[in-house]
């Protein structure tokens, strides 16, 4: 099992050594390239600055083959950022990858000042989320599974091979179980971990 970071803004070492963590025998690689992309099993879009992270894959010619992957079941995980590229609908802005039937408003939880750390339940475990100029998911489609809210606020949400967090979990740096879940998703595709 190959699973992508991609490799262009955010925290992408962090993520590594957390899907690292679940199981060594998974090959976690940074992703820059079609070819790269092409040759993972799954692909994870960390947070960063969401209006950057289009420019950036917009520049490396990118979007045509990650949406095409998304599109026929490779399994994606979005982070804040990553979440709002994946969103069908973004306040004030046009959609980008538009792969889960959710609306989103940037920067819903403050500004980097107002970042904080808090816990709660995702599908079932307690975890530590960090939040940090996060994404508010204003709406849920009839078709997507929230897994975690926030102050009954969807903060985790997932439909088919696409999941999407508001928080951070790859900052909680001992707690690789959003991870293993990801991993999961990417078993269920038939990916073997060797």
């Amino acid at each position: 099992m190959t699973i992508g970071v991609l490799a262009l803004q955010g925290s992408v070492v962090e993520h590594l050594k957390l899907i690292q963590s679940v199981n060594k025998k998974i090959n976690a690689v940074p992703v820059r390239t079609a070819d790269e992309i092409n040759a993972v099993d799954g692909l994870i879009i960390p947070g960063g600055e969401s209006t950057t992270l289009r420019i950036l894959i917009d520049g490396a010619k990118l979007f045509n083959v990650i949406k095409s992957r998304i599109d026929a079941g490779m399994p994606v995980w979005g982070t804040c950022a990553g979440l709002i590229l994946l969103a069908s609908r973004i306040e004030g802005e046009r959609p980008y990858l538009s792969a889960i039937d959710v609306d989103v408003k940037r920067n819903a939880y403050g500004r980097q000042i107002d970042s904080f750390v808090t816990e709660g339940d995702f599908g079932g475990m307690y975890i530590g989320m960090v939040f940090i100029r996060a994404p508010k998911i204003t709406r849920v489609g009839e078709r997507v599974q929230v897994l975690s809210a926030l102050d009954n606020d969807p903060v985790a949400v997932r439909q088919n091979n696409v999941l999407a967090t508001a928080f951070h979990p790859e900052m909680m740096p001992r707690d690789n179980r959003v991870h293993k879940y990801f991993v999961g998703m990417v078993e269920e595709t038939g990916a073997k971990i060797y």
